[in-house]
């Protein structure tokens, strides 16, 4: 009953406006466009030949094509845990007082992001060409301890990752050092303040705080990653997803079902990526989700309002609460 007072419903007010309210024919429009095309999409998807469903269904869970995902899973893995250890170790030596320590960061990330990853690779896959003994002694001397040939160190495999690695920690050291930078000094004073040195500071304050910054783009990085797998032919290693499917397609001659059999496995892995970064991205960012102050509408009325009357002349919103972390 009061909302009805508040509106002015049930009040006799002469020559009172009908408002009526506006039609919005957009969002229709584009759904029935919508609609149309998505129909269309799946007509030619069933009904084109050429796709050839059945070869499709044939090869989806072939022996060789679930090993290609296997070790594209293993390199994507190996990949990137190697090189978010690198790029926090980088990201650090970026902002280290110490010239020497910044200069060294500055230039791996330098020449990592100055060149393409496939160059890499190749250079990678010729390591034993180029270094054929990993060898240590006095330096500038022929005096050795110890040595060992580079193809049994640098295999095509672990050329592979060492090459995915090093290549993606150039990059994510940029996106840790910009989750570093964007938590307040204040929290870095308060934390010294207590007598907390450096190590913990990062480790306890600084780092848990940047990583709701640093978890969406790491993990399109991630999900990049498995896509430039692909790439490792360039080493050569041959038994990732996509060469066992190109594999199969050269045996057969029919590329175009392969292409589909490797559209599918990595659209699936992707889902499942996105859907691992998302609850990341919840659980690092639930103490700083926005939300009212106190209980609105639950207030005493302020002065001068009635009952029906809204209680908040604003809505007060903390936009950083923080919760759970101590030192």
């Amino acid at each position: 009953m009061a909302k009805k007072e508040v509106d002015g419903e049930g009040v006799n007010i002469p020559n009172r406006i009908k408002a009526l309210p506006v039609k919005r024919p957009g969002p229709i429009v584009a759904a029935v466009i919508v609609v149309l095309l998505a129909a269309m999409l799946v007509q030619g998807l069933i009904t084109n030949p050429r796709l050839d469903w059945p070869t499709v269904w044939k090869y989806l869970f072939n022996e060789n094509v679930l090993e290609g995902i296997r070790y594209t899973l293993e390199l994507t893995v190996i990949s990137m845990v190697v090189a978010i250890i690198l790029s926090v170790i980088l990201a650090i030596m970026r902002k280290s007082i110490n010239p020497v320590l910044r200069g060294v960061s500055w230039f791996f990330i330098w020449f990592f992001r100055g060149t393409p990853v496939y160059t890499q690779l190749i250079f990678w896959g010729l390591f034993a060409v180029l270094i054929p003994k990993i060898s240590l002694g006095i330096p500038f001397t022929s005096v050795e301890f110890w040595s060992i040939d580079s193809n049994v160190v640098v295999t095509a495999f672990n050329a592979a990752w060492i090459g995915l690695a090093l290549n993606e920690a150039a990059y994510l050291s940029e996106i840790v050092r910009a989750g570093l930078e964007a938590v307040d000094p204040g929290q870095t004073e308060a934390a010294k303040a207590l007598g907390m040195n450096r190590t913990l500071i990062m480790r306890r304050i600084v780092l848990p705080q940047a990583m709701r910054i640093i978890i969406p783009p790491t993990g399109n990085e991630t999900i990049g990653m498995l896509k430039t797998t692909s790439l490792v032919t360039a080493v050569p290693f041959t038994l990732e997803l996509q060469f066992a499917t190109n594999a199969i397609a050269n045996r057969i001659y029919k590329p175009i079902p392969l292409l589909l059999v490797a559209c599918f496995w990595y659209l699936l892995i992707t889902s499942i990526l996105m859907v691992v970064q998302s609850r990341l991205e919840a659980h690092f960012g639930k103490g700083f989700d926005a939300r009212p102050v106190g209980t609105k509408g639950k207030q005493t009325p302020l002065p001068g309002k009635t009952d029906g009357e809204p209680k908040d002349d604003v809505d007060k919103l903390n936009q950083t609460t923080f919760v759970g972390l101590n030192a």
